[in-house]
Formats: structure tokens, sequence, C-alpha cells
């Protein structure tokens, strides 16, 4: 799975996702940070990534409707410091089995859940 990073998620999380053997990038590492939402979500639309972001712009479920895209998480926290988000993401996916397709799905991850919405 090809996944990049919003800017407001740990770039640390690249070391973490590559060695679960996922391709990570991160928008810091492509010099897009504080580019337009519109930009960003079109790179990753080329790229065809999985987008992890906080962003609530990317929230809107009928906008960003699964199978239209390779797939959002939007990490939704309670405190969503540096390390606590990096963990979270981490555990999320080291547990994440083979056999879930994310691919285009839009998730949302809070403290104590995980919602997914698969595309159709």
């Amino acid at each position: 799975m090809k996944i990049k990073l919003d800017e407001n998620i740990p770039a640390k999380l690249i070391g973490d996702l590559s060695e679960l053997g996922y391709d990570a990038l991160s928008v810091y590492q492509q010099g897009l940070k504080g580019t337009s939402d519109s930009l960003l979500w079109e790179k990753v639309q080329t790229e065809q990534r999985f987008f992890i972001t906080q962003d609530l712009d990317f929230s809107d479920s009928i906008k960003f409707r699964p199978g239209a895209h390779a797939g959002i998480l939007l990490i939704r926290l309670r405190e969503p410091g540096r390390l606590k988000l990096r963990q979270k993401i981490q555990d999320l996916f080291a547990n994440k089995s083979p056999e879930d397709n994310w691919y285009g799905a839009f998730i949302v991850l809070s403290d104590h859940k995980i919602r997914i919405r698969a595309a159709k």
C-alpha cells in the first residue's frame, strides 16, 4: 500500500510504516508543506496514495466518497500529541490484516474506535 502523510501527521511514521512494509511518503519530503488542500489532494490522487490526515477539510465522506480515491484515514483524537498520534497509527497498521482491503475506503480513527466505510 502506498501512503501519504499530511503535514499534521508525525513524519517519523514514515520509518515505522516502512518497517511494516508500506511505501510511505510525507508532505514534507515532497516539498508540499503549506500547499492548498486542493493541490495536495490532486497530488495524492495522481500518486494513488492512501492519505492520512487530521485535517477536517477532508472529513466530508460525500465529497470524498469511498471508492473515488485510494483511501483516507482521518484521525480524530481528543488529545492528538505527536507521540499519541504516532502510536495510534503505528498500532492500527501493525494490526491490519492482509485481508483488510482499505483501498478506496474512508476511515475515521478516534480514541476508542475505528469506522470504516469501504469502497463499493
